[in-house]
């Protein structure tokens, strides 16, 4: 028997979601990226291990989501991985719709499946912690550094994101963002209404990147002096609604599971360590 997996995605930011119960996958780099690969595994933009809290932290109930970016490398939070993490435990009958919790190496998030399938995500506080820039084809781009949870620089812009290249990943202050950041480039295209695109560390030009929304809505709001409001945000795969309140912030947008299957073991055991 083979090794289980589903696949899904948020606003078309498209994750492998692989079920371990026990906690005894071994989920090493060259295997995520051979299963994001689009060409020879499965393709994706990231790898969502489920594992029960009281396996990964030693203790607690409900489920943990361990995150990898499609280079295998570690992330700390993902809005859309989250939803679609939240929408596999409900469908696999590993928690109610409704309100529970998902656990994050940026902490627990609570969310709420709703009967439409959307998910809301409780993201957490989304801070602005300076200002920096980031370089695309020889322009610097002036932009507001966010944390949540993990690093966002977002440059709001009167360049069309659409004429934009971001085949290659934008210059960055390396001694600000020293493990990397998530760069988006933003238009305001109305009241309470922004455009994004996005090119994530470790990953490339996604589609959508849940933690980016989050970051260009709060940035949006630092630029035109508030500290609370709400806005949709348009992105290659869809469209989301994010609110900003004091020292929290939500995330609604869509969950779609699409597939599911069984790895070959064989397959698995060939790509080693």
């Amino acid at each position: 028997m083979g090794i289980e997996f589903v696949k899904g995605h948020g606003t078309e930011n498209d994750f492998v979601v692989l079920p371990d119960p026990d906690g005894t996958l071994e989920l090493t780099d060259s295997r995520v990226r051979a299963l994001c690969d689009r060409s020879r595994g499965l393709g994706a933009d990231g790898v969502l291990r489920v594992v029960p809290n009281k396996v990964f932290a030693g203790s607690g109930d409900g489920w943990f989501m361990d995150y990898r970016n499609a280079d295998g490398s570690i992330a700390e939070m993902c809005g859309n991985g989250v939803r679609v993490f939240a929408a596999y435990l409900v469908d696999a009958g590993l928690a109610s719709p409704g309100e529970f919790v998902v656990g994050t190496r940026a902490g627990d998030r609570p969310v709420v499946v709703h009967e439409d399938g959307s998910v809301t995500v409780q993201m957490g506080p989304a801070r602005v912690t300076g200002a920096s820039a980031a370089t695309l084809g020889g322009v610097s781009f002036p932009g507001v550094a966010v944390d949540v949870g993990n690093p966002h620089l977002v440059c709001v812009t009167d360049v069309p994101i659409a004429s934009l290249d971001l085949a290659v990943a934008p210059g960055r202050d390396q001694s600000m963002f020293p493990n990397g950041v998530n760069v988006e480039f933003v238009n305001v295209v109305g009241p309470g209404a922004l455009a994004m695109r996005v090119h994530e560390r470790g990953v490339g030009e996604t589609r959508s990147c849940g933690t980016g929304t989050v970051a260009v809505v709060a940035a949006r709001l630092h630029q035109t002096g508030a500290v609370t409001g709400q806005s949709t945000v348009d992105i290659p795969g869809g469209r989301v609604a994010v609110t900003i309140g004091e020292g929290e912030s939500t995330l609604t947008g869509p969950a779609v599971l699409v597939a599911r299957g069984e790895l070959s073991d064989a397959w698995w055991s060939s790509l080693g360590e």
